[in-house]
């Protein structure tokens, strides 16, 4: 579990450092191949720096599958004899924040988005009924020039609450295959596209893989069986607009110097 911990904490350390990296500023270098008549970038419209938008991503979450970092992990890539399979249906709301303008060069070209939102997951099938968990993350933007569709790979992390079923099962005597209790981890990868219609509201199409355990904080009174499942999701976004972002400020300062 501690290499678990170590290569999430190098994922994430390497959206950081990395991206900006992929995203090195095309403008300060112009390409000799530009040249004055070229068309206008409309993305420039919906990727930029400080862009906010309010989110919302509905998944279905049935294929269980190993923890699919285990491989990496230098661990067995199999899934443990008799415990539930588990579908998951993921509602997420969320706000994103844009951290810089479209920069880099050929397929790098893009920018980064921060994700901050709260989920609220029903469990479809498996012992549990509800997890519930504060979720945030980052996700890259693969943007060439006035392409309305965008490919983007994000992964996301969090923690919440879950009515585990484990204690139950350990105190009626019966088969502990539930969660070994309500407090646990998540994280979660996906890749997918996302479609402009104009610069304010967009759709996207993902690939998305969830995790659930506790990372062995209910060992050893109880098991940690963790929950991989793999789906499709779907998600919605709606920019703020600039122009009602600075109302929201300017009267927020008006009332603030009236006090």
């Amino acid at each position: 579990m501690r290499k678990l911990i170590a290569f999430c904490a190098s994922l994430v350390c390497l959206a950081l450092v990395a991206a900006p990296s992929f995203a090195e500023d095309s403008r300060a270098e112009p390409s000799p191949d530009r040249t004055v008549d070229e068309p206008t970038d409309f993305n420039r419209e919906i990727y930029y720096k400080n862009k906010l938008e309010l989110a919302l991503d509905e998944g279905w979450l049935w294929y269980n599958t190993p923890l699919i970092l285990d491989p990496l992990l230098g661990e067995g890539f199999h899934q443990y004899p008799g415990l539930p399979s588990y579908t998951l249906a993921p509602l997420i709301f969320s706000l994103r924040w844009h951290i810089y303008d479209i920069s880099g060069r050929s397929f790098w070209r893009g920018n980064t988005d921060f994700t901050f939102g709260a989920s609220y997951t029903a469990i479809v099938k498996g012992p549990e009924s509800y997890y519930v968990p504060v979720i945030a993350g980052f996700r890259y933007n693969f943007v060439q020039p006035n392409w309305r569709i965008a490919p983007y790979f994000e992964m996301r992390g969090g923690m919440g609450f879950t009515d585990a079923r484990q204690p139950w099962e350990v105190a009626h005597h019966q088969n502990n295959i539930g969660q070994g209790q309500d407090f646990t981890f998540t994280f979660m990868f996906g890749g997918g596209i996302r479609y402009n219609f104009n610069p304010r509201y967009s759709i996207s199409l993902a690939c998305t893989y969830m995790h659930i355990s506790n990372l062995y904080l209910s060992e050893p009174r109880y098991f940690n069986h963790a929950v991989n499942v793999v789906g499709p999701s779907i998600g919605f976004n709606v920019a703020l607009q600039r122009a009602a972002l600075k109302d929201i400020f300017r009267a927020f300062g008006a009332a603030h110097t009236t006090q």
